[in-house]
């Protein structure tokens, strides 16, 4: 009998099915124009483009320019490239422009996609971001659709690592730019870092499309990015803490692989107290639970951490003397990223390789709230389904399952468990040549490189022929992916999330027509795409015979999506294929997640040795377990957020203040209010409400004025005066600091003065801003153990941290006042005598002999260079202007 729920959407449909079936409407209207376009030249697709624009800005809405403007992308894209979009293509597209995640199988094309909002929204002049998970895929995708928005008329940019500042600005001002997710985000601190509006890359955020949105809007989502600079050097404390932590035994700690944690115990703090006093490191009659040794505590965690949560090859590879973390989504490798809080440098000590010194914070950011900054934020991906409540919680996206262009022909079997991974191993290894034979392509899925080569010498001794894509193949990704559907291949692969690269049966066409356009700009793309689909028939028939691509997975992630994303790796475009997943009791997610009542049922059924259980109500238990890790991570990542919104509401006064003030021509008022402020806190300060004249700290205040103000005041006479009160004496203060500032402006000139100001400012807000995220940082570590005293941590956070926030900017006011009190024209003398040390300078050192060993292209050799010297690279730019630049 059917439940009420199925029963209703038998007869209604799903909200899904209704939404689909609504905007139907609108592609037919699309295909409807599609002969009116045909007839269009080239330069005619261009100057509907130009007729769009003005009509946009004379007030039209995008709604009502959609069908146009898709039909004139589809068409354009058509004679660039070769492709006609499927109306299932449109479909994705108009759920983009209406700012939700459209849900798209493997092998759909979500890349062209992209290009009909993309272009749809340009159409505004405020530019248009498009987000891909790599770099590879944001070159790849900007010179592959580019040929597309430039037959529209429209430029492309690409954004990537250290590119210089000309380029990157210009990439933004293009009307459609292609971007990594890291990229951006970086790219908005850097800009609230400088100090003038010139200097700033990124526009307002207007529109952004986020491809494989999961892997970038959740997978990430977990780690702030973060603009540092470095700290004292502790190497010695790394290296001298990780010689004991190899004897701590498991009665000193406690790992909890559920939520990935591992502390001391009472034992393993008596343990650790007692080694740290005879190697040292802990002075004597110091105990670990003084407040003297809380830095030592912390570095003793982090290489406990190091040791029992995070392996070699699994969570980061070691590589050119550098640890090198591992995307555990992606399995790609995240060079540049570091983990914070001294963490990195536990683990490069327990690696043996150089130490680099621990970091401070200058800016940071999550992608949460980067791309909460967007006017509106799309996003695109083969899996979101099972975190559509996240995304609508946290972004306000909504999930639209786009209908594939044609049925899935997949056949999805059942997990395979057996008893021990060996085992599993054993059978995985016989499956594989069983398909191999047959000259069906495979693809293996594994969680970790460790894994992913263990089976590779495993098929290696099978005498079975295979290629391996992991972190540590990253270069050649593409091209292996690309093979992956070829008669007879088999691709052992760590976590296919985002590859960006389509798995076709007997090739993939579309890179080949890629690779020989560009060789041959000047090819007829239709007729090039004709010789190489006629090469590829014959195999992609034989490829078909053997029953398409056999996706083949090692393990199940803690994640359905993982899953699916692997899964759906077969059956592109109607293609038959099949999948299976091959488990062991002994793998991690079952290990953790209730194995106890699968081994009780194996051993009831009396399995043999290599026998294994198939059994939907498996999956079933698989899949509920997997929802609970996912539930649990999401209320991970919501609490994360929530602080971080703490954190990010001030972010966002700091840098709109920032900004209004380059903006700014003339700050001198908001600095003459500043000092005033201060003003009446020293008033305030010394001379207390209500108090009699006998109780005022005349001294105290005239000395503070002298210190915060730098001038002279008759305060003193002032107080002695009959009948004089706090107001009178603030507002004498008041004009006295105005005409020194005054007579000072009129020293320096005008403009001059106002420079002054506005880099003060600017250089003030920087340094209290950096302190503020520092202290928040430890405000953070350690509010947790409130709530041992049954106080909310969030709560106490929120109010500490607006505490906090007060304090800096009562802070910054002291310091502007009292920085911009001492600034003064330097004497003729000392100028003559500051341009005689800087030319000593320059002839005493010039780059090519700067020191011993000196060389201008080996930043190693360059020494310390402050920020103002020039660069040592020859250049003739500032260290800070070049190699130096943050």
């Amino acid at each position: 009998m059917l439940g009420l729920g199925t029963l209703a959407k038998s007869v209604f449909g799903t909200p899904n099915d209704r939404k689909v079936k609504a905007t139907r409407k609108i592609v037919d209207e699309i295909n409807a124009l599609e002969p009116e376009f045909e007839a269009l030249s080239d330069e005619g697709i261009i100057a509907k483009t130009h007729e769009f624009q003005e009509r946009a800005k004379g007030g039209e809405s995008l709604e009502s320019l959609l069908p146009e403007a898709f039909a004139n992308c589809r068409e354009a894209a058509k004679r660039a490239l070769g492709l006609r979009a499927f109306d299932t293509q449109l479909l994705g597209g108009i759920f983009l422009h209406e700012g939700n995640i459209s849900e798209m199988k493997t092998g759909e094309g979500k890349t062209l996609v992209a290009t009909f909002p993309a272009y749809l929204n340009a159409l505004t002049g405020k530019g248009v971001h498009i987000v891909t998970v790599n770099d590879y895929l944001a070159k790849r995708d900007s010179d592959w659709m580019g040929k597309v928005y430039g037959a529209l008329g429209l430029t492309t940019g690409v954004i990537y690592p250290q590119q210089p500042e000309d380029e990157k600005k210009a990439s933004y001002q293009a009307d459609i730019t292609y971007a990594t997710n890291n990229e951006l985000g970086f790219d908005y601190l850097r800009d609230n870092m400088r100090s003038s509006l010139a200097d700033m890359a990124q526009r307002p955020h207007h529109y952004a499309i986020v491809d494989e949105v999961d892997s970038i809007l959740i997978d990430e989502a977990r780690t702030p990015l973060i603009i540092s600079g470095p700290a004292d050097d502790r190497s010695e404390l790394y290296i001298a803490i990780d010689q004991i932590i190899p004897e701590v035994t498991e009665e000193h700690f406690d790992l909890d692989e559920k939520s990935r944690s591992v502390t001391f115990t009472e034992e393993g703090n008596d343990f650790l107290e007692a080694r740290l006093h005879e190697v040292g490191i802990l002075p004597e009659g110091q105990s670990l639970y003084d407040p003297e040794s809380t830095t030592i505590v912390h570095h003793a965690t982090q290489g406990l951490r190091a040791h029992k949560l995070f392996t070699r090859d699994k969570d980061y590879i070691v590589k050119n003397d550098e640890v090198v973390l591992i995307d555990e989504f992606t399995g790609r490798m995240m060079s540049g990223r570091r983990l914070n809080e001294g963490l990195h440098q536990a683990i490069e000590a327990k690696e043996r390789v150089s130490i680099k010194p621990e970091n401070v914070t200058l800016a940071s950011v999550t992608f949460q709230n980067y791309f909460r900054l967007y006017e509106k934020l799309a996003g695109m991906t083969g899996t979101a389904l099972t975190e559509q409540e996240e995304f609508q919680e946290i972004y306000g996206l909504g999930v639209v399952e786009v209908p594939t262009n044609r049925p899935i022909a997949r056949e999805d079997q059942n997990d395979k468990v057996y008893r021990s991974a060996q085992e599993k191993y054993q059978a995985i290894v016989e499956e594989i040549k069983n398909a191999n034979e047959n000259g069906q392509p495979i693809l293996v899925g594994t969680t970790s490189i460790e894994k992913s080569e263990v089976l590779s010498n495993l098929l290696k001794q099978a005498g079975v022929k295979h290629n391996v894509l992991n972190a540590r193949h990253h270069e050649q990704e593409a091209q292996i992916v690309a093979d992956a559907g070829r008669l007879g291949s088999v691709t052992i692969a760590t976590n296919m999330a985002g590859r960006g690269t389509d798995i076709q049966l007997g090739g993939n066409v579309e890179m080949k027509v890629m690779e020989a356009l560009n060789a041959d700009p000047e090819a007829d793309p239709e007729e090039l795409r004709e010789k190489i689909e006629a090469e590829h028939a014959g195999e992609k028939e034989k490829v078909l015979e053997a029953g398409g691509l056999f996706v083949l997975a090692t393990e199940r992630h803690e994640s359905r999506r993982i899953d699916n994303q692997l899964r759906g790796r077969s059956g592109r475009q109607g293609d038959p294929g099949r999948s299976v997943f091959f488990l062991s009791l002994e793998d991690d997610l079952m290990r953790i997640f209730g194995s106890d009542r699968l081994e009780k049922v194996l051993t009831t059924l009396g399995l043999e040795e290599g026998e294994s259980i198939e059994h939907p109500w498996v999956n079933k238990s698989l899949e509920r377990a997997q929802a609970k890790v996912e539930g649990r991570n999401f209320d991970i990542r919501k609490q994360l957020l929530k602080f971080d919104d703490v954190m990010n509401d001030q972010r966002k006064v700091v840098f709109g203040q920032r900004r209004e003030i380059m903006e700014s021509e003339d700050v001198s008022e908001m600095v003459t209010d500043m000092r005033h402020h201060v003003i009446d806190d020293l008033v305030d300060q010394f001379i207390p409400e209500k108090s009699y004249a006998d109780q005022w700290d005349i001294d105290g205040l005239d000395e503070a004025i002298r210190e915060k103000l730098n001038i002279e005041t008759a305060v003193k006479d002032w107080a002695a005066e009959e009948g004089v009160d706090d107001d009178d004496i603030a507002e004498r203060l008041y004009k006295a600091s105005d005409e020194a500032m005054a007579k000072k402006a009129v020293d320096f000139g005008s403009e001059r003065m106002r420079n002054v100001e506005k880099q003060i400012l600017l250089q003030i807000i920087d340094e209290k801003w950096r302190e503020h995220l520092l202290t928040l940082e430890h405000l953070r570590s350690v509010i947790g153990f409130r709530g041992y005293a049954q106080r909310d941590p969030l709560n106490e956070y929120k109010q500490e941290s607006f505490a906090l926030f007060e304090s800096m900017l009562d802070s910054l006011r002291t310091d502007v006042t009292q920085k911009l009190g001492q600034v003064r024209m330097l004497t003729e003398e000392e100028q003559q005598a500051m341009v005689a040390q800087m030319a000593a300078q320059a002839t005493a050192a010039p780059a090519g002999d700067a020191a011993p060993g000196f060389d201008e292209n080996d930043q190693t050799t360059w020494g310390n260079p402050s920020r103002n010297d020039v660069c040592p690279c020859g250049s003739g730019k500032k260290f800070k202007h070049c190699h130096g630049k943050i």
